[in-house]
């Protein structure tokens, strides 16, 4: 059938299973708009405040269902736009789709209005960028896209579609959706190499990120760890794959992690690392780094093995693949001495936890855990209160827990939570900080557009909570520029955008807020008062190792 290159636009990604698109309209990609007009009944397009708050809405859509998330802008400012929210997914390796208009063909190079090179500028922060010159490439440029963006290892693709492109007619033969790559295991002789070393090992330890995710090798994973008889620790990306109460998950290790886990990651004879990057917020000093293990390393990125932490045994491959070549290989034994060490550590733990009464931080989560279903999403913006919940929430099914682990960006949250929001179905919270809030709030105008059941929840402290205690810790308390001295009121905020919202100073007050923010038909916002002066501890010094572990206030 004959159609113009936006309306092939629209029928690739009806194609391909998209449901919903989030975006901003503007002038050079108005053909596209209006063929989504057109084609409203069988796919949906989500307006929202900023081009930024589209591109995170669409990863958060990517992270909780394990599919491409897509995102539209025009040229010049508006693809500029997205750019952070790229960025954020390459990070860490979400299947991101974004589309962006441009001026005509025979504009480009001229500094036409709104004219930029958006593919030269997202060319570092995406896994392809194409610019499409011709419409007879676009379908299939667009199908080559989506293969890529959920291929090997995940992250987001840019297609940017000039005018003229947009407007011309092609013939458009339909076809299947894009399926991955046949995911292939390391090679052969690695995976012995692997297997004798895992063998061998009197204190095993599996350390897990992001890519036991989009390898969905969570269950080859758990096999692994009960036939080695082998605790489990992730990075901060990796706690959304498994249940927090599993009985080998110690939880997150690293700079603000678990001191279980941490621990007991620097004390292993082997470490087995899955679909992880051991960047400095795991590691602190690489040079001091768990100096007596050796490391197996499983990745489907190649660049990954030995890049920061020299592996061992690195072995490039799929995941869940790999895993399913290893295990035949991996004879079961009971390592009583590692579990009774293990036990010990996690007594040393419960020491460390924070046990004060009062609207203090980890009873804040534990609140606000009683209120979450299985099936919740939460998700975070960056800062103290991401840490908080990383180290508190109760995870209890896959890809529940978004947050933005590589890139740390500030006003990820409620754009994330709306495209969790679309993508699960399901009532979502977003835990921010005043800080963080800032940043995004005027998404709230999508929230309530859409009548989302998000619920908001505002740890606020009125500093840049993160940021103090750094200056606190290593800058001898001179707090420059995180005291915001500002006078918003997040509740009369959220009021002027249509939403819900209270503010609590007390734990009573906030499970009382909690149920009436669950009950809320659309979005209701939190406003929940703690001190200035909180930290997040453990902490493992910048450039630190595990023996400079900070534990307690004052440490």
């Amino acid at each position: 059938m004959l159609l113009s290159g936006a309306d092939i636009i629209v029928r690739v990604l009806i194609e391909q299973g998209v449901d919903v698109v989030f975006g901003y309209p503007g002038g050079q990609i108005l053909d596209v708009y209006d063929s989504l007009y057109r084609y409203q009944d069988e796919i949906s397009h989500v307006l929202t405040a900023h081009e930024q708050g589209a591109a995170h809405a669409a990863d958060g859509y990517a992270r909780t269902t394990g599919r491409p998330g897509v995102v539209m802008a025009t040229s010049g400012p508006g693809a500029t736009n997205l750019v952070t929210g790229i960025a954020t997914a390459h990070l860490d390796s979400i299947p991101l789709i974004a589309i962006c208009g441009n001026v005509a063909t025979n504009q480009i190079g001229t500094d036409s209005f709104q004219e930029i090179d958006i593919t030269g500028i997202t060319l570092p922060i995406t896994k392809h960028n194409y610019f499409v010159g011709s419409v007879e490439d676009l379908a299939d440029t667009m199908r080559e896209a989506f293969k890529l963006a959920v291929s090997g290892r995940p992250g987001p693709v840019l297609i940017d579609v000039p005018k003229d492109v947009q407007e011309a007619l092609c013939e458009y033969e339909p076809a299947p959706a894009a399926q991955r790559e046949e995911p292939q295991a390391a090679k052969d002789v690695r995976v012995r190499e692997a297997a004798e070393l895992i063998n061998s090992a009197k204190r095993p330890y599996i350390y897990f990120g992001g890519g036991i995710l989009s390898a969905d090798a969570c269950d080859e994973m758990l096999q692994l760890a009960e036939r080695i008889d082998a605790p489990l620790g992730a990075s901060l990306m990796g706690l959304a794959a498994l249940p927090s109460d599993h009985p080998r998950f110690l939880g997150m290790q690293g700079m603000h992690g678990h001191y279980a886990a941490t621990k007991a990651l620097v004390n292993a004879d082997v470490i087995i690392s899955l679909g992880v990057r051991f960047n400095d917020r795991a590691t602190g000093s690489r040079s001091k780094f768990a100096k007596v293990a050796k490391v197996v390393h499983i990745d489907a990125d190649g660049s990954e093995l030995s890049k920061t932490v020299m592996a061992d045994i690195g072995l490039r491959g799929d995941i869940k693949a790999t895993l399913q070549d290893l295990l035949p290989l991996i004879g079961a034994s009971e390592k009583p001495d590692w579990q009774a060490e293990v036990a010990r550590l996690r007594e040393e733990e419960l020491s460390t936890l924070d046990e004060r009464e009062g609207l203090v931080p980890r009873n804040v989560m534990r609140v606000l855990n009683a209120h979450l279903q299985e099936s919740t999403p939460v998700c975070t913006d960056v800062g103290q209160h991401q840490m908080w919940v990383a180290q508190e929430l109760d995870v209890r099914m896959p890809r529940r827990f978004v947050t933005s682990g590589g890139l740390g960006t500030m006003g990820f949250g409620l754009g994330a939570a709306i495209g969790a929001s679309f993508g699960t179905g399901e009532r979502t919270v977003l835990v921010t900080g005043d800080g963080g809030f800032g940043m995004d709030l005027n998404e709230l105008a999508t929230a309530v557009t859409y009548q989302l059941p998000i619920v908001i929840l505002v740890m606020d402290n009125g500093v840049l909570g993160m940021v103090r205690q750094w200056q606190t810790l290593f800058f001898e308390g001179r707090h420059s520029c995180t005291t915001l001295d500002r006078r918003t009121d997040f509740v009369a905020v959220a009021r002027a955008f249509g939403a819900e919202g209270e503010a609590v100073d007390s734990l009573e007050a906030l499970d009382a807020a909690l149920d009436r923010a669950f009950a809320a038909s659309g979005p209701y916002v939190i406003d929940c008062a703690i001190g200035k002066d909180e930290f997040v501890l453990p902490m493992l010094p910048p450039g630190g190792s595990v023996d400079d572990l900070i534990v307690k206030a004052g440490d």
